[in-house]
């Protein structure tokens, strides 16, 4: 069984950082890309940031220079650095991977989400 979990959203003034973290966890043999998707209210859920196995990363146009995704192999993680953060950055943000198990299998997961609020 493996599990993503994202953690480190919350309400964050115009204009703020916040950093984003999401830890897989289970029967992992290794991870290849892991990405970062966010859906606001009322929007289709959208890509904005991935990362490879070898560090290579890939963003959105829009957030190019705002947003930076890194990863710790070791740990499992993936983080997104979130800074000048706007009200339109608003949304639910949600960590993707796909994930080689011990057995054998891979599968593309997704963690449950976590909220950005970004208001005054």
């Amino acid at each position: 069984q493996v599990q993503l979990a994202e953690s480190g959203g919350g309400l964050v003034p115009p204009g703020g950082s916040l950093r984003l973290s999401c830890a897989a966890s289970g029967s992992i043999a290794s991870i290849t890309f892991m990405r970062w998707f966010r859906q606001a209210p009322g929007k289709e859920r959208e890509f904005v940031a991935s990362i490879g196995s070898n560090g290579k990363t890939n963003y959105v146009d829009s957030l190019k220079g705002r947003f930076t995704i890194s990863r710790d192999n070791a740990k499992s993680t993936v983080d997104l650095q979130m800074n000048s953060l706007k009200p339109e950055d608003t949304a639910v943000y949600y960590c993707n991977a796909y994930i080689w198990t011990t057995s054998g299998r891979g599968d593309l997961y997704w963690g449950q989400g976590t909220q950005v609020t970004v208001s005054s």
